[in-house]
């Protein structure tokens, strides 16, 4: 049954009326505002350009993993409205959708349609001034994206930013595909981390500068941004490499930033609990014994170093089967806890009969269940190195996510092959390998080989700034972390 409209109006005048207070509460600490990380400049830009008339850009959606720090993003995004913009707080509306469900069983567009009739006095075709609809937790609406289409096409006035879980980039209405524009959010870069917690910025073009490093080779910028960063960097009291441990752990959430390392492994572990509970089921309907084994295999994924994974031989030890198994690794990858690397293979569309590799989306994600599981040690630098390569599996496929660079990511299917094989449009291979301590160049030198590359890259800690020696490129697995 349908809210009555008096229930409707209630409901959104007491969100429009804790709309100031609701932000002020989540991006000030102790009367500090929180700092903004590069996303927000990002969504920035889409705000500035609809006010500016200069874009048809008005319909963002927002995935990501639980955590990553969506909600505070759009309450950021509010106080910029509402204090730089000098846009009213009656024309700004920020409502989560499984608290409308929770409370009026109601939909999004219920909620859109009253807002613009009953506190504006219009249609969504009669509008004559903008508003700005945050909507959290859309995908507890199964017609979030229908709705976010029908309104975007009756009014050129409405601005829309919905938030979810990953779920979004699947459920959208395929009519609503082109009016879209998809902003994922990923947990925290090395570079984000510093923002947040040191107010300490990347000199402007550090990512692209990496980014050009790593797939065209290109030396000189790149070192000339990392020398000013070292300057940047020379402003926290302790080194960079005991930060950036640190961040390696757990600093791959927001909430975690001033939290001891051992709360921030139980929220995270909370976090984990919540994903499999709420978000696995909108992707499947498992069976209530499935939770556990769910569990299981995380468990399973974070005990290992990296490698391929038999499924036939999972299935086996936790005597459950294959087919299960399967089910249960496609929906992790759907809620973005998890990713796949597949073996690489020089002929298009050539099947290589050999496992594929799990990585999670943030290494903190893997430290969390190692802690739980009492195997937390940070001091072992195997440990560490196995953190290090999820973490650089995890910044290439962000970006190639994000910035389509690189075309594909694989590993080496030869036996002491290196880490990743990055691909090219046109079919060029970059060879990458990760770790902490020395590391010598048989590896990658053997892989360039084969694969005629043009250069290689090692990414590890043995070298104080980026090197090129003949045809290998180093990178500090520091400086890396600014991609």
């Amino acid at each position: 049954m349908s809210p009555s409209k008096e229930d409707l109006l209630d409901y959104i005048q007491v969100r429009l009326d804790e709309g100031p207070i609701s932000a002020k509460n989540k991006i000030y600490k102790r009367e500090t505002k929180l700092k903004r990380r590069s996303a927000f400049f990002k969504l920035k830009k889409y705000i500035d350009k609809f006010l500016d008339g200069t874009s048809e850009e008005r319909f963002i959606i927002m995935p990501g993993l639980r955590g990553v720090g969506k909600t505070t993003l759009l309450f950021q995004l509010y106080d910029y409205l509402n204090h730089e913009k000098e846009i009213k707080s009656d024309d700004i509306l920020y409502f989560t959708t499984d608290h409308l469900k929770d409370y009026l069983d109601g939909r999004i567009s219920e909620v859109i349609d009253s807002f613009i009739s009953e506190i504006h006095d219009k249609t969504p075709v009669t509008l004559d001034k903008n508003l700005f609809i945050l909507i959290d937790e859309a995908q507890y609406d199964k017609n979030w994206s229908l709705s976010g289409k029908i309104f975007y096409d009756q009014s050129y006035k409405i601005f829309m930013i919905f938030t979810g879980s990953s779920a979004l980039d699947f459920e959208i209405n395929v009519d609503a595909v082109r009016r879209t524009k998809k902003e994922p959010i990923f947990p925290l870069s090395f570079s984000e981390y510093l923002i947040l917690k040191y107010g300490i910025y990347p000199p402007k073009g550090m990512s692209t500068s990496i980014r050009e490093l790593i797939f065209n080779g290109e030396v000189d910028v790149a070192y000339r941004k990392e020398v000013d960063l070292t300057r940047k960097l020379l402003k926290i009291e302790k080194p960079i490499e005991k930060e950036w441990k640190n961040y390696l752990c757990c600093g791959g959430f927001p909430y975690g930033i001033n939290l001891e390392n051992k709360e921030t492994c139980k929220q995270t572990a909370q976090m984990l609990d919540r994903v499999i509970e709420k978000d696995v089921s909108h992707f499947r309907s498992f069976r209530s014994g499935t939770r556990s084994s769910i569990l299981k295999i995380l468990k399973f994924l974070a005990l290992q170093k990296p490698g391929e994974l038999s499924e036939s031989k999972l299935a086996k030890n936790l005597e459950i089967s294959s087919s299960t198994v399967n089910d249960i690794l496609y929906i992790l990858e759907k809620t973005h806890l998890i990713f796949h690397v597949e073996p690489y293979s020089k002929s298009a569309g050539k099947s290589i009969r050999k496992a594929w590799k799990y990585y999670f989306l943030s290494p903190s994600i893997k430290v969390s269940i190692l802690h739980e599981l009492g195997k937390y040690n940070p001091k072992s630098r195997e440990y560490l190195g196995v953190l290090a390569e999820n973490m650089v599996a995890s910044y290439l496929f962000r970006s190639q996510k994000t910035m389509h660079m690189p075309y594909g990511i694989f590993f080496s299917p030869d036996s002491g092959g290196v880490d990743f094989l990055l691909s090219g449009i046109e079919g060029e291979v970059i060879p990458i390998e990760v770790g902490i301590g020395k590391k010598d160049t048989k590896q990658i030198k053997r892989a360039m080989k084969k694969y005629g590359s043009k250069y290689g890259i090692v990414i590890s800690n043995t070298k104080r700034r980026i090197t090129r020696e003949e045809s290998v490129i180093y990178i500090p697995v520091t400086t890396f972390s600014f991609l």
